[in-house]
């Protein structure tokens, strides 16, 4: 009573009973009480073999405060679906009851809380895959999930049991542990077996020590590791442990990035590859700190990029260098909103809101959504296998005289968008006919000229370098390209000023 008292609420209690004479009923139950578990040591082992054992289980938490939720009346007799830790190397396995006239779809939420980030998980599962899955091997148990809900239940008023406060209520939970134990054939503390030969003359008498030293509370380990049926199989498990998701795993760039992309980086400089022509356009949007400019907007399919400009510190050289601060994604089918700026990464749906930091990698799936964050790095969001988004976070000394930290974002043409898609970038996800000719000595000699025919205009263009920072994050690979002046004009459809948009998640407007 007096360590509950003095425990805090983020504090677990973890106990090592060593050698055969120990109180382990005392130590489980105090363990138990105090959101950890007990450990035996026994002397006729090797005693380092099973500290390291034990310390090796609870030396990694990654989350606590895990928590499992269903819809109200969507299903009944769910285990332990609270968790006050979840560790490296350890999975948490939830069952329960449904009525398979009544639903078809099982939606979860799952919630959790890492070193310094709230993390919200949404899962959609269809109600037969489970069964689905194990009619396809001929050795699996038809009723595993009931057996396995079984197991779950019995280990969990096991762990009850133990702190049961009064002896009536023991000889309750010990009535029930017996009744499932005898109904679903499983052996516990309480039960045992009997094993009879075939000619029936032998039998033998199989049960449990007088103390479950294996057994710990919440059954949090069953078997051998189970990846859920939710998680989408767009996701591929990383090679690399991750933090703080323990279902998901995603890599957040390719080891060798699509060489082609369109993208925009400093002061707002866009790069538009055009893969018919393969050729490199690009050109500049000279605007005012404050301002966001839509770069997709395809309503058709309902997704929407938009992104909001931030200015230098002071101008240099007379001009105001601006760069993207703040990005947003909309993804109206999935009502799923992403908001990604310098200092965190906000993922919205309806009311539920969860922030993630740039100082932690972690993975986080809402709807068909996948939002990967790589440490101080980047952001992938990708949606089913049809639509991917990176985000490069650029950082700077934060005692730069004129310098700030921005974001880059690259779109790959690959993308499936509507034939209505428009915005600075998604107009050239249906490429312009461009026709590059005559080209001449510039006035800067590594600088040549060339003129350019695109959707009925002549346009002077000029051959130059710009930076593609997905590969050196530092000083960046230099990219060929023929750059239009005058902040895209001609180039681009009508002027830059049309891409204004109002708000973050608003829809470009045209006419």
């Amino acid at each position: 009573k007096n360590v509950k008292q003095n425990m805090r609420d983020n504090i677990s209690l973890f106990s090592l009973g060593i050698g055969f004479d120990v109180d382990y009923d005392f130590l489980k139950r105090l363990s138990n009480e105090n959101r950890g578990m007990a450990r035996g040591v026994y002397g006729n082992q090797e005693t380092s073999s099973q500290l390291k054992k034990f310390y090796n289980q609870v030396s990694t938490p990654l989350l606590r405060n895990v928590q499992f939720n269903y819809p109200h009346l969507s299903v009944s007799d769910v285990t332990q679906n609270s968790f006050h830790n979840y560790f490296g190397g350890s999975e948490i396995v939830v069952a329960g009851k449904y009525n398979p006239d009544k639903l078809e779809q099982l939606q979860s939420i799952i919630t959790a809380t890492s070193a310094n980030t709230e993390l919200v998980l949404e899962t959609l599962a269809q109600m037969d895959d489970l069964e689905d899955f194990l009619s396809k091997d001929k050795h699996a148990d038809p009723d595993f999930t009931r057996k396995l809900w079984a197991y779950l239940t019995i280990n969990q008023l096991l762990a009850e049991r133990s702190l049961a406060p009064t002896a009536a209520a023991k000889r309750k939970i010990t009535k029930t542990i017996l009744q499932m134990s005898l109904e679903h054939h499983i052996v516990t503390p309480l039960t045992a077996m009997v094993i009879e030969n075939e000619a029936g003359d032998e039998r033998m008498l199989a049960d449990s020590p007088p103390q479950d030293h294996s057994c710990c509370s919440g059954a949090l380990y069953y078997g051998s590791k189970v990846g859920p049926s939710s998680v989408p199989s767009w996701v591929n498990p990383s090679p690399t442990p991750m933090i703080p998701m323990p279902v998901l795993g995603a890599q957040v760039l390719e080891a060798t990035p699509p060489p082609h992309v369109m993208r925009v980086e400093n002061d707002p400089h866009f790069i538009i590859y055009l893969p018919k022509n393969e050729k490199n356009i690009c050109f500049n949007i000279d605007s005012e700190p404050g301002k966001i400019l839509n770069l997709v907007s395809d309503p058709e399919s309902g997704i929407l990029v938009n992104g909001q400009l931030i200015g230098a510190k002071k101008p240099k050289n007379e001009k105001l260098s601006t760069y993207f601060g703040t990005l947003g994604f909309y993804f109206q089918s999935e009502d799923v909103k992403i908001e990604i700026s310098t200092k965190t990464i906000t993922l919205s749906r309806r009311s539920r809101v969860s922030v993630l930091s740039w100082s932690d990698t972690a993975h986080v799936i809402n709807q068909r959504v996948l939002v990967s964050v790589k440490k101080e790095q980047t952001v992938t969001i990708t949606v089913d296998k049809d639509m991917s988004f990176s985000v490069l976070l650029h950082r700077v000394w934060k005692k730069h005289p004129v310098n700030v930290d921005f974001l880059g974002i690259y779109i790959p043409p690959t993308n499936k968008f509507s034939p209505k898609a428009h915005g600075l970038i998604g107009q050239f996800m249906h490429e312009p006919k461009v026709r590059i000719f005559d080209e001449r000595p510039g006035k800067v000699p590594e600088k040549p000229e060339a003129s350019m025919e695109v959707k009925g205009h002549t346009l002077t263009v000029t051959r130059g370098l710009q930076k593609d920072y997905r590969t050196d994050r530092v000083f960046g690979t230099e990219v060929s390209c023929w750059f239009v002046h005058n902040s895209g004009k001609g180039f681009i459809d009508g002027h830059y000023k049309d891409y204004f948009v109002p708000q973050l998640y608003s829809f470009l407007k045209r006419p």
